[in-house]
């Protein structure tokens, strides 16, 4: 009924083709643009989850009845609505910048724009984005019946005596824990020594600080005094790759790996050569990673 009032009113569009709105959608396991469209949808049909959960509590087996009550007491809630659109705005602001590094072919230095737009935007709403992130959620979970937390009041988790906690207020709790907790530094730092390896333009974001910061991430990989041998490997590799005919309009990392073992430069610059497969291997530089994940867990399944 809920649905079909929505439908009426304007308020949940149905769309059509890819754009229906009418069911919601799964999110996958290694596409993280994908969890966007789950918050919007389950956002958009939140009535109509709690209507077939409140069904089956009533019409369920004995099982299906206690989980659909554990779902609504975990649904009809502030920190849901909270988390919700949270995330809803979090991955909003990166949904471009994760739809270009799912890409096979992308390589994260030319992603490197995207990220720092995102990061701009994700600390514009950081710092002036909590009143109407605020006033958004009220606005929900006054139309699903859902109380507000003060944001006044003491925060007490759930299951704990009040006399236990920390004297912390929801307002502590939400936007000075909750929001800063989903910025993540050292991820763009990483991303941004990673992009100094870029060859594009004759090797021009090139800054021996950084990359020499990129090795001190992996100290597995890297002893102190392989640093150190980097500190001055790095002085005559960039030399070389900007004198080298070879290395000339190569438009990625691994066009630049590639002509490096061709031209016997991987054994001349062995460290070097390291962190940059050390940058085409990692999770964040490319997609790749994640879709063998993905293979391995079918196969294990």
């Amino acid at each position: 009924m809920r649905l079909l009032e929505g439908i009426e009113s304007g308020e949940i569009k149905t769309g059509s083709g890819k754009n229906q709105m009418s069911t919601l959608k799964r999110a996958s396991d290694t596409r993280w643009s994908s969890f966007f469209s789950t918050v919007v949808s389950l956002i958009k049909l939140f009535s109509v989850v709690i209507d077939v959960l409140e069904f089956v509590r009533e019409n369920g087996n004995r099982e299906q009845r206690g989980e659909a009550l554990l779902l609504l007491k975990g649904l009809q809630c502030f920190d849901t609505a909270f988390s919700l659109h949270l995330m809803k705005h979090i991955l909003g602001i990166t949904h471009e910048l994760s739809q270009a590094l799912q890409k096979k072919d992308q390589d994260i230095v030319n992603a490197m724009q995207a990220v720092q737009i995102a990061k701009q935007r994700l600390q514009k709403f950081r710092d002036s984005g909590w009143d109407n992130l605020l006033e958004e959620i009220a606005l929900f979970c006054s139309k699903m019946n859902i109380n507000v937390s003060d944001m006044n009041d003491i925060y007490v988790s759930v299951g704990r005596p009040r006399r236990n906690v920390e004297r912390n207020t929801n307002l502590h709790r939400y936007k000075l824990q909750e929001l800063n907790s989903r910025f993540n530094e050292v991820n763009t730092e990483l991303l941004l020594c990673v992009a100094c390896l870029s060859p594009i333009d004759a090797f021009s974001s090139f800054d021996k600080r950084k990359l020499l910061r990129l090795a001190e991430f992996y100290p597995v990989e890297f002893s102190s005094i392989e640093i150190d041998l980097l500190d001055n490997q790095l002085e005559s590799y960039i030399i070389d790759m900007t004198s080298h005919q070879g290395f000339l309009n190569l438009s990625g990392l691994t066009d630049l790996a590639t002509q490096m073992v061709k031209y016997k430069k991987h054994r001349l610059y062995s460290l070097v050569y390291r962190l940059i497969t050390l940058a085409l291997i990692s999770p964040i530089a490319t997609a790749t990673v994640e879709h063998t994940i993905s293979a391995m867990k079918n196969v294990n399944n």
